[in-house]
């Protein structure tokens, strides 16, 4: 039987049961790899409730540097019987199995084609333990240990996290210390004598990259973005991104000789008193900003329609997560793109950021504050599940002390003093944005009456045909504008001169590197754009042009990005092919891989029609 024999190139899943306590020894797992220099990108998949149903953990593991998800398993650590089947099917031919055999499995339970690693865990543990909560966490730490000894990892980097962890609770390091080694003596006693072909060595492959959440990051570019009113309420998988900003808030946004805070944080009582909270804080001139998802977004559109109407810039987090209605909360998709883009009833569209991992997060998530000002409008940034709650290796955060602010069109006291005309929704500039007031500014000029009803360029109420008409096409021009300011697409050209390009965007971008160079290898050559904003600029217009055949790869059913830049550009639908992925996973690179290799060769195939 062959064996997959790696070094630091492999794919590790552990299958447990939620609130057994795994999570963490899962992550150290992860962690004392990198340590030792080796990049790693773990995806936590669990479950919507507290505890008893299956979650796994999956580490990609790739001294190259690939991030996104590869496909396929080499190590199963089968620890929850509930998920047998299912997760034995998932390894490699070749690859391996390690499971807790206390209990006796069948021959039948096992596959012909991978090999077997049994470890009593649970026998050796209440053994050892009195307390059974310690025998449910430490068999944990026991597999852990009894992994690092088979596959080379340095017990020491394990034991330095292990410091680090329980700094000051020595009690706790010491029992976590000695499971760790319990496990390693194990392997080396019994387990051993298998040949196992799955090894870590030391590299120095990791450089200056940081492991960060993609929620932790958006709300420390929040923070740096200047936003003093977040308001929010709690829905999974965009909480952190609250109680993140609110914890850097606390070091950053405090006045260091009263020790006042100079941020307001609002847990509010719904999803539709939270966007009226950053509505007003918007209007009196606050940066604001919500953290939500796909539910919460719906129960947001009329603010939305009045904001965009009214022109009150504030900014809305989407970390998107599997739909309809409460869906998937704990799984991923790219399924909020419509819903998002046209929030709210009439002819509203409203700017997304597109960012990829953490470190576009915390750069968009700043860039959408200055946007929704510049605009005077709600922007979205469009996360997801599967950047913002996963640790992922990025590049280090970058801020330009000399940076400034871009507050847009705010007419000042001493320009209305001076005489400087002031219409509200007047575009005197051609770009479609007017000028604004800040309430306040002056005691007798400059003032306006706020309303999301119809009005004329003076804000004054009119329900006449042609103030209507005015008012929206201006809103179009300012859409026009957005287009310009928001992050430029980025493209990759093929190899080769091709004909054939992709589109992908968001947390498609890791997996979407690594098929692109193994198509590339396959003598497959393809242009890239990867979109970074909604509106689309002129640039996407002229790499659809320019192509004969674009692929567009997102995930959710409905082909949702494809059916914006087909409403979008009026380009014909048979010109983009869909890509889809939306089992509520993130997308792996051989999925991709796999699609375009099968569409490529059946375009090749395919008879020419008649001229």
């Amino acid at each position: 039987m062959s064996r997959i024999e790696a070094v630091n190139d492999f794919v590790v899943k552990f299958a447990n049961v939620n609130g057994s306590g795994s999570a963490s020894a899962n992550e150290l797992f992860a962690r004392a790899i990198l340590r030792m220099g080796v990049p790693v990108s773990p995806r936590n998949i669990f479950p919507s409730n507290i505890q008893g149903l299956p979650t796994w953990y999956e580490v990609r593991v790739c001294e190259a540097g690939w991030l996104g998800r590869r496909g396929g398993v080499d190590l199963m650590v089968a620890m929850n019987p509930q998920t047998w089947v299912q997760d034995v099917a998932e390894i490699q031919p070749g690859g391996y199995l390690f499971y807790d055999s206390t209990k006796p499995m069948p021959v039948s339970a096992f596959r012909a084609d991978i090999h077997v690693i049994g470890m009593p865990a649970t026998a050796i543990c209440n053994a050892t333990y009195d307390v059974p909560r310690e025998r449910t966490l430490f068999k944990n730490i026991l597999v852990l240990g009894a992994l690092s000894e088979l596959m080379g990892i340095d017990a020491a980097v394990i034991e330095k996290l292990f410091a680090e962890q329980y700094k000051g609770k020595e009690r706790l390091l010491d029992s976590n210390v000695r499971a760790l080694h319990a496990g390693r003596e194990f392997a080396r006693d019994h387990l051993s004598v298998q040949p196992f072909g799955l090894k870590v060595k030391k590299a120095d492959a990791v450089g200056d990259k940081i492991f960060l959440e993609g929620n932790a990051a958006t709300a420390l570019g929040c923070v740096y973005g200047g936003a003093t009113v977040c308001a929010w309420y709690p829905i999974t998988p965009s909480s952190s991104v609250a109680e993140a900003f609110e914890k850097y808030a606390a070091k950053f946004r405090v006045d260091p000789a009263t020790r006042e805070k100079r941020v307001a944080i609002v847990q509010a009582e719904d999803e539709i008193a939270s966007i009226g909270i950053i509505t007003g804080a918007g209007w009196n001139g606050a940066r604001a900003f919500t953290a939500t998802s796909g539910p919460g977004v719906s129960l947001m559109t009329e603010f939305l329609g009045l904001a965009y109407f009214a022109e009150i810039p504030f900014v809305v987090i989407d970390v998107q997560r599997g739909g309809p209605s409460t869906g998937m909360p704990t799984r991923t998709q790219q399924a909020d793109l419509l819903s998002s883009a046209y929030a709210s009833h009439g002819d509203t569209q409203h700017v997304l950021l597109l960012p990829e991992d953490p470190r576009e997060c915390f750069e968009f998530a700043a860039a959408a504050l200055d946007l929704a000002e510049r605009l005077q409008t709600p922007v979205f940034l469009m996360s997801d599940l599967d950047i913002g709650m996963n640790q992922r290796l990025c590049e280090p955060l970058q801020w330009d002390d000399e940076r400034r602010y871009d507050r847009g069109k705010v007419m000042t006291a001493e320009q209305l003093e001076a005489g400087a005309e002031f219409a509200r929704y007047k575009d005197v500039d051609g770009d479609g944005i007017p000028w604004r007031t800040l309430p306040g500014t002056h005691a007798a000029k400059g003032a306006y009456f706020t309303r999301g009803t119809t009005r004329n360029e003076q804000a004054v109420y009119s329900e006449a045909g042609p103030d209507y008409i005015r008012n929206v096409e201006r809103l179009k021009r300012k859409f026009a504008t957005a287009a310009l300011l928001a992050p430029q697409p980025l493209v990759r050209a093929a190899a080769q001169k091709t004909r054939v390009g992709v589109i992908y965007f968001g947390s498609t971008a890791p997996a979407m590197d690594e098929a692109l160079a193994a198509l590339g290898e396959a003598g497959i050559h393809i242009d890239a754009m990867r979109l970074r904003a909604y509106p689309f600029p002129p640039a996407v217009a002229l790499f659809l042009a320019t192509h004969d055949t674009v692929f567009v790869v997102e995930q959710n059913r409905d082909a949702q990005m494809r059916r914006l830049l087909v409403n979008e550009l009026e380009v014909a639908p048979s010109q983009l092919t869909p890509v889809l992925h939306f089992d509520g996973t993130p997308i792996t690179a051989r999925f991709i891989t796999d699609a375009i290799t099968r569409h490529v060769h059946a375009l090749a195939t395919a008879p020419r029609s008649a001229a």
